[in-house]
């Protein structure tokens, strides 16, 4: 397989890398590295991977890349995924979740591409709903400027699909967490929880800690994006890939001191008013994909905090 992975220097993005590597494909990897790290590609670009140093925002460069690579199919994990700087800066949000992603499709058009696998993301989309866990049948309701980008994208997939005829599958994913995930740059709770836990602080929770998620390990989401790309003929444009497992703020908590062996007490919650455009409740059906895409059972949470808190504390001893 050759592919395209757009984004592919980040936390998700370099793990599936590292995953097509290992299956023999060819790889370019697409990444500006604002929020990427060339180091998590060591291993990738070592075995041949490629690095184009660009930004999804300019057409012409994306185009011209994917065009010489000519990739089977592209993954594109570009995206701004901070809610609350969708909040604050829509437009910035806007330009790369939603012009971006119409330069990677449009550039996968016109290389040829057999397939994009576009990234997408389950709770933020869905908003508050009663039905939990939450079916793909749902309607699209977000509360946050980041979800109404990422909904908007996955219609210009859906446009491309009967303008162009590119074929484009979308995952939408839980709450992901694993190695590589930056406590500082990826607003990933689990990733600031266990930086917290091993540097003796107390976890922030903004909100009551009430708030659920599903927390899906990456090493699970990178078996979705290879699922998907290989599936022949997949029988939906889109799929939720998490646990379809709830699980507090407070719980979660929890979870990482057992993990870590610390005392519950020492790592106690501090609390900070809740933050503006976050959903109370999020949890995916995953029947789709288990089913279509032939998922494995899902990582559980004491084993993939367990990697988690292994990664973190190799990264501060590197430090």
């Amino acid at each position: 397989m050759r592919a395209a992975v757009t984004g592919g220097a980040g936390f998700i993005g370099s793990n599936l890398v590292d995953g097509l590597v290992r299956s023999g494909a060819e790889v370019l990897v697409v990444d500006d590295l604002s929020t990427g790290h060339e180091a998590n590609l060591r291993d990738a670009l070592a075995a041949g991977a490629r690095l184009e140093k660009l930004d999804v925002r300019d057409a012409d460069a994306v185009t011209t890349a994917f065009t010489a690579f000519a990739p089977e199919v592209v993954f594109h994990l570009a995206a701004q995924i901070d809610v609350r700087v969708s909040m604050a800066e829509p437009a910035r949000d806007a330009a790369t979740n939603v012009l971006g992603s119409v330069n990677v499709f449009a550039a996968a058009a016109a290389a040829g591409a057999r397939r994009v696998v576009n990234t997408s993301t389950g709770g933020a989309i869905y908003g508050e709903t009663d039905a939990i866990p939450t079916p793909e049948t749902e309607p699209a309701r977000p509360l946050s400027a980041y979800g109404l980008s990422k909904r908007t994208a996955e219609e210009y997939g859906s446009w491309f699909r009967q303008a162009h005829g590119l074929n484009v599958v979308t995952l939408r994913y839980g709450n992901v967490y694993g190695p590589r995930q930056d406590p500082a740059g990826d607003a990933g709770v689990i990733a600031l929880f266990c930086d917290r836990v091993l540097t003796g602080r107390r976890p922030l929770v903004f909100g009551d800690g009430l708030q659920t998620r599903d927390y899906v390990f990456v090493g699970d989401i990178v078996a979705a994006n290879l699922a998907a790309a290989t599936a022949e003929a997949p029988a939906h444009d889109r799929y939720n890939v998490g646990t379809g497992t709830e699980v507090s703020v407070l719980e979660l908590i929890a979870a990482v001191a057992e993990a870590a062996d610390v005392d519950p007490a020492t790592f106690a919650p501090e609390f900070r008013p809740a933050r503006a455009g976050e959903v109370l409740r999020s949890c995916l059906d995953v029947s789709r994909a288990r089913g279509d895409l032939r998922l494995a059972t899902p990582t559980p949470l004491a084993d993939g905090l367990r990697q988690t808190l292994d990664w973190v504390r190799t990264v501060a001893a590197a430090r």
